[in-house]
């Protein structure tokens, strides 16, 4: 299927490694020009080395508004246009359910819910310029259940989900669509499912077999294909929606 993204310019943030930058290749594989981003200067270096697409790198910080503001203006500035936005940045390392404090509640928001809703307000002019403007928001299924997980983490992850949903119809009403993936378990080197494999393997093998029908993690490029399609025109009649990519974990 061609998903007709031929020269659009894309921003991946937190696109250094794993799944960011997993979607980051396959945009620039469908045609984009792609623009990179992370706040670590090396990890960005390293990940231009490696890919083969037309691309740009833009360390930036976009846990702050100004962050996220000079972001765009660098991508503008580069590639004279703005077509998609996949706010990708998050971590799902925090506290124990119960042991949350508001450090860490304050912590996990901004790098969960924060960067994202900063790239959305700074993209914004530059996406309803476009036609057929993209956002793709990375979440988790984490936000749609509980599943153990760090509650700080489910939180700040059903915000965003609750911000997709809302801000769709004031986007729409300025060409923009915006949808989000509730991605499930995704191993890349140094992520928290390899760290869990190496600590604990038969841990994992055996959630896997309770908890998830297929049985296995996902990989960054299974989330990566999906991300390119909600991206594209294919995808044009979609907007507000979450769309789960998790082997089979979620019940209902």
């Amino acid at each position: 299927m061609d998903l007709q993204l031929g020269d659009r310019v894309a921003l991946v943030t937190g696109s250094s490694r794993g799944i960011g930058l997993a979607i980051a290749q396959t945009l620039a594989v469908e045609g984009c020009r792609v623009a990179l981003n992370a706040r670590n200067h090396v990890g960005l270096a390293a990940a231009s080395a490696q890919f083969a697409g037309l691309h740009s790198t833009h360390p930036r910080d976009v846990a702050t508004e100004p962050g996220a503001a000079a972001l765009v203006a660098d991508v503008l500035g580069r590639w004279g246009r703005l077509d998609i936005l996949v706010c990708n940045v998050g971590s799902g390392a925090s506290v124990p359910p119960g042991r949350e404090h508001e450090a860490e509640w304050r912590r996990c928001l901004e790098v969960n819910l924060l960067t994202a809703t900063n790239c959305i307000a700074a993209a914004r002019p530059a996406l309803a310029k476009m036609t057929g403007g993209a956002i793709v928001c990375i979440s988790s299924i984490c936000g749609l259940a509980a599943l153990g997980a760090p509650v700080t983490y489910s939180a700040a992850k059903a915000a965003l989900n609750a911000v997709v949903r809302g801000l769709a119809r004031p986007l729409a009403a300025e060409g923009i669509r915006i949808n989000a993936i509730a991605a499930g378990n995704v191993l890349f080197p140094g992520g928290t499912w390899a760290r869990k494999l190496e600590a604990a393997p038969q841990a994992v093998a055996d959630m896997l077999d309770a908890e998830v029908a297929m049985r296995r993690l996902g990989t960054p490029g299974e989330i990566a294909d999906v991300t390119a399609f909600l991206a594209s025109p294919r995808a044009s009649f979609m907007t507000g929606a979450i769309v789960v990519a998790d082997g089979g974990q979620l019940r209902a």
